[in-house]
């Protein structure tokens, strides 16, 4: 059959995402979590949990909408998006995004608002914090790249960036994290550059590089 002759045609549908919360009595802030490839929301809360600090945080981790299985066993994970119908995926997920915490955070105060990513979740990090309903106070970014369409848009703007990558990561070298670093500084993103020890991984040092981020967004 020639390709000439198939129709492709994206369908909106309704579907339903999960999302972990664990409210501080007295908050300082909220945090929220974006979990990698592979992984789901149970792992980024507990990222999340093991922040020095984060006990005084309100703390929402989101799951990623495309489920399935990791291989040879019944555990469900989750990822956010592929490269099919990339435009279509980045709306749906900024959506949920949205959504989500409007939802999951009711009668919660939004301010100030912390986005954290790992390997594939920077990006829904960043697409959240810059292009999310919130607004958001600053955005840390583990072992992994800055959007392309954020940098690329003129208009958009960054809050205060923390940048984690191991110093042995192949999934995200120096200098993919030397060249996002140069690019947010450009567009006039106060952005602080922390290289721990390790491979592609979020590690005790990692957990107190963030740590130190929030202390110093909250003054």
């Amino acid at each position: 059959m020639d390709s000439h002759d198939i129709l492709t045609t994206a369908i909106a549908a309704t579907t339903h995402g999960r999302v972990l919360t664990k409210r501080a009595p007295q908050q300082l802030g909220v945090l929220a979590g974006f979990h990698g490839y592979y992984e789901n929301a149970d792992v980024q809360l507990g990222r999340l949990s093991a922040i020095p600090g984060a006990e005084a945080w309100t703390l929402i981790s989101i799951q990623g909408l495309h489920r399935f299985y990791r291989a040879r066993t019944e555990d469900v994970v989750a990822s956010w998006m592929t490269r099919q119908d990339r435009e279509l995926a980045i709306a749906d997920n900024i959506a949920y995004v949205d959504a989500a915490m409007a939802a999951a955070l009711h009668g919660v105060a939004l301010s100030p608002l912390v986005c954290a990513g790992f390997s594939q979740g920077v990006a829904m990090a960043f697409r959240a914090g810059v292009r999310g309903r919130a607004r958001t106070s600053g955005i840390i970014a583990v072992g992994g790249d800055v959007p392309p369409e954020l940098l690329a848009d003129a208009e958009a703007r960054f809050p205060p960036v923390l940048l984690v990558r191991g110093a042995q990561d192949d999934y995200y070298p120096r200098h993919q994290f030397d060249g996002n670093a140069a690019a947010l500084r450009s567009r006039g993103a106060d952005v602080t550059t922390v290289v721990v020890e390790g491979m592609h991984d979020w590690t005790a040092e990692v957990s107190e590089a963030a740590g130190a981020f929030l202390r110093r967004l909250i003054g």
